[in-house]
């Protein structure tokens, strides 16, 4: 989330890092979809930085969304029939949707 500053961004900063440091650096900002500039003011800021999710998280995120909404369907067919069942079957499907908000954090 690109925030924009009515600031004129014209003054430099420099500072000394390990090798180790800057790629770390670079690796986390390209996660955030960030520059290192940006990376680092949103950091020194304490603003909430985001990473994307890669192609392999989207689709983990998709599947457990399809699961989640699949129990909720079996969940409603056995209601009635099988109370007990349908008791599991909703504890298992409010874990999936536990684990899908963590996705978000």
């Amino acid at each position: 989330m690109k925030r924009k500053s009515k600031h004129n961004k014209s003054t430099y900063i420099k500072f000394r890092c390990t090798q180790y440091e800057k790629k770390l650096l670079r690796i986390k900002a390209k996660r955030a979809g960030l520059s290192i500039s940006a990376y680092c003011r949103m950091a020194v800021m304490e603003d909430r930085i985001v990473e994307r999710l890669t192609e392999e998280q989207l689709e983990a995120y998709k599947v457990l969304v399809q699961y989640h909404n699949n129990f909720k369907r079996i969940r409603n067919m056995f209601r009635k029939r099988n109370p007990k069942l349908a008791d599991e079957v909703l504890q298992l499907a409010q874990e999936i949707k536990t684990h899908l908000y963590n996705f978000k954090k």
